[in-house]
């Protein structure tokens, strides 16, 4: 509860004293000092009272700043306030997108284990089949023999020349066997020339 301060007059108190103090040197004795006393009675209270007064217009402006300044605060605080829930809503919706992410990067890095392990498999089996056709070109190597095409035209040429002399002997037998030699001859001379082409 509040009280309500009125100002005194500043020429009452002074004229009152005033008066007293006259008035004081009028009378003499008990009276006069009880006078004087009350003179300086008024004074000292108002001195008290303009005292209370600015006291109260200081306290009263220091509470006006601060019920500005909480009301401001609590403005400031509304905000704060605003601004968290904001936040925890984007720290959510980021937290939430990180998540998806991660749970796409597992199933990404999965997918790609699955294909390097698939790789590596399949690499296995391509190195086993190559130890095998190397095994095998090398077995085929040691059964073949390097001639050089102008022998194989001349022993064709030899072929030819047997078959016609069993022939001419009536000798059948020789004739195929020597026609089978050159056939076969003929065979590798065009794969040679396939080869090369």
């Amino acid at each position: 509860m509040s009280a309500t301060v009125v100002p005194l007059p500043p020429s009452s108190s002074s004229e009152t004293t005033d008066f007293l103090r006259r008035m004081a040197s009028m009378v003499s004795g008990r009276n006069g000092e009880m006078l004087l006393r009350a003179a300086s009675l008024i004074e000292s209270l108002a001195h008290r009272a303009m005292s209370a007064e600015r006291l109260y217009h200081e306290e009263h402006e220091e509470n006006t700043r601060n019920s500005e300044l909480r009301e401001a605060g609590e403005m400031a605080s509304d905000a704060m306030v605003k601004q968290l829930d904001a936040l925890r809503g984007q720290l959510a919706e980021v937290t939430a997108a990180a998540a998806a992410e991660r749970t796409a990067f597992d199933a990404e890095r999965d997918k790609l284990l699955g294909l390097m392990q698939h790789a590596e498999s399949h690499i296995g089996k391509l190195t086993t089949e190559l130890e095998t056709l190397r095994a095998s070109v090398d077995s085929f190597n040691e059964t073949v023999v390097p001639v050089p095409t102008e022998m194989l035209r001349l022993a064709r040429t030899q072929f030819d020349f047997l078959s016609a002399g069993f022939a001419r002997k009536g000798d059948v037998i020789s004739q195929a066997m020597s026609e089978i030699g050159g056939f076969a001859i003929d065979q590798a001379l065009t794969a040679k020339k396939t080869d090369t082409a």
